[in-house]
């Protein structure tokens, strides 16, 4: 009878302490790795959770997007495939990137030093054909940094913001250049046709 009292606390012993060890959180990471965990907070960009055999120990913070699935003790899980929302993330910010880069070029770079003011002079004075030459090599050299006149030095370190500010600069002095060459030409053409006719 003694043994069978022995047997049973064993047994129901067994039983809670088995029910407790499956009784956490399960984190798979993508990398594979699994962490028995308590999960304590799910953020929108992050899970907080305490290492299951250390509960009163310190909280540990995973990034979701380095998370797979979290199995909770209760049976349900959630995946976190972020990966298309990640991306909507990504482009949405890009595409204001973009916008936002493309706005404050149009309204702070002026143009100085592009050349527009010497390729228009050339076309007066020497010919629309000579003028070609420093209007095409003009147009072709990128503005350079400290006539971009960026608002914020900040931003110009986000490279989508950079990369687009520094396009929209350029297509704005290629316009610059282009429209004094033709204003430039069209002086030259008033001139000769003056002084010949």
């Amino acid at each position: 009878m003694k043994n069978i009292k022995k047997l049973s606390f064993l047994l129901l012993f067994m039983a809670l302490t088995t029910n407790l060890s499956f009784a956490q959180d399960l984190i798979t990471k993508k990398s594979g790795e699994d962490v028995k965990a308590k999960i304590m907070e799910v953020t929108t960009t992050e899970i907080k959770y305490k290492k299951s055999e250390n509960l009163n120990g310190p909280l540990f913070t995973i990034l979701k997007s380095d998370v797979l699935i979290v199995r909770y003790e209760n049976g349900s899980k959630d995946v976190f495939n972020d990966n298309v929302a990640a991306d909507k993330e990504k482009a949405q910010n890009s595409e204001d990137m973009t916008a936002k880069a493309k706005a404050d070029a149009k309204l702070f770079y002026k143009g100085n030093n592009s050349g527009a003011i010497w390729t228009g002079a050339a076309a007066i004075v020497t010919s629309p054909v000579l003028a070609l030459i420093p209007a095409a090599i003009c147009s072709s050299a990128e503005p350079q940094d400290e006539n971009l006149n960026s608002p914020n030095a900040e931003l110009m370190k986000n490279a989508q913001y950079n990369t687009t500010y520094k396009s929209e600069a350029h297509k704005i002095k290629k316009g610059k250049i282009w429209k004094s060459f033709g204003i430039g030409s069209a002086v030259w053409l008033v001139l000769y046709l003056v002084a010949y006719h």
